[in-house]
């Protein structure tokens, strides 16, 4: 990811990132049309660094099942953390070839996982 400094944020996204749009396709989604991951490299939301530097207050996965979908084009998080993440939380897990915008991508792919994953926690 090549982050971009947010021009004039507001107070509340000083410090934010965004991936700069002449890059965003390459590095984010790379699988998705030229004409979508543009209309998306310009409407993305920059990114706080609190959101990926802040400590969660709690797991679910250690209480709950949960499933992850490994993304083998993903240039943001490699396939290797994912796999070992997924690992770590007893994930079912499922790979699949795309990038990081699996779910604009593969949509029913994702939606199949979600549908198999709600299917199994219900009685």
């Amino acid at each position: 990811m090549l982050p971009k400094q947010h021009r004039n944020p507001p107070h509340s996204c000083r410090g934010a990132r965004q991936i700069q749009q002449d890059e965003f396709r390459r590095v984010f989604a790379g699988d998705v049309a030229p004409e979508v991951a543009e209309l998306m490299a310009a409407t993305q939301r920059p990114i706080t660094a609190s959101a990926l530097e802040d400590k969660a207050t709690k797991a679910a996965w250690k209480t709950i099942p949960s499933w992850t979908m490994i993304t083998l084009q993903d240039l943001n998080i490699p396939a290797e953390a994912m796999r070992y993440m997924a690992k770590r939380a007893g994930s079912t897990t499922v790979e699949i070839d795309a990038s990081h915008a699996v779910t604009v991508s593969h949509p029913d792919t994702v939606a199949d996982l979600i549908d198999t994953a709600a299917r199994a926690t219900t009685s």
